[in-house]
């Protein structure tokens, strides 16, 4: 697949407060979920690949080694997921203004993969279709890839909206492909434990 002028924005900006620590950093197959994240976005077909931080952002910001992500900080991280979506539009639009599309993904799905991320970018190019999400159990959601018309939207959203307000709004525009382990995130404890029996 060539060079695509497809950004990709990672949203791990959280407290974490249900997990009681960084989930960003929480150690899944040798690497943190972030480093995992970061890795599958690098070893995508999008680029630039920009990394919102706000809360733990000094202790995350250590850990993280690439040169070759941007990464933001997001002061009005407690405000929100919009906070860091708007963040991560208005970053992407500031240093590049031939930016079509935007995957908007986010760091505690421990089976993302680049092929995921690409299979997004390959299904917006074929089916011409400006939001591309993806499916698991009966939901839309990320990551997902949206075309440049909806990113004035996108950095509007107030409160803690995340990108799935737009994909409701705007459901007719949205072919969606499949990603069963999706619905897999890391937000408690539990969920964590459970991730490592598997």
């Amino acid at each position: 697949m060539s060079e695509s002028n497809i950004a990709i924005i990672i949203l791990a900006a959280g407290a974490s407060t249900r997990m009681g620590e960084p989930k960003q950093l929480l150690p899944y197959q040798g690497r943190s979920l972030l480093s995992h994240t970061i890795e599958s976005a690098i070893a995508s077909v999008c680029h630039p690949v920009v990394l919102i931080l706000g809360a733990n952002a000094e202790n995350i910001r250590s850990e993280i080694s690439e040169s070759t992500i941007k990464i933001v900080e997001n002061p009005d991280w407690h405000l929100g997921m919009s906070s860091s979506i708007r963040c991560g539009i208005l970053s992407v639009l500031n240093n590049s203004q031939t930016i079509d599309a935007v995957v908007i993904t986010v760091c505690d799905q421990p089976f993302l993969s680049a092929e995921i991320i690409n299979d997004l970018v390959a299904a917006y190019h074929s089916t011409r279709k400006p939001i591309i999400a993806c499916q698991y159990a009966d939901t839309l959601g990320v990551p997902v890839l949206f075309n440049h018309i909806f990113f004035s939207e996108l950095a509007s959203l107030s409160e803690d909206v995340g990108a799935k307000k737009i994909i409701k709004t705007h459901h007719h525009d949205v072919f969606s492909i499949p990603f069963p382990s999706g619905i897999i995130d890391i937000d408690t404890p539990q969920d964590y434990q459970k991730l490592q029996k598997n």
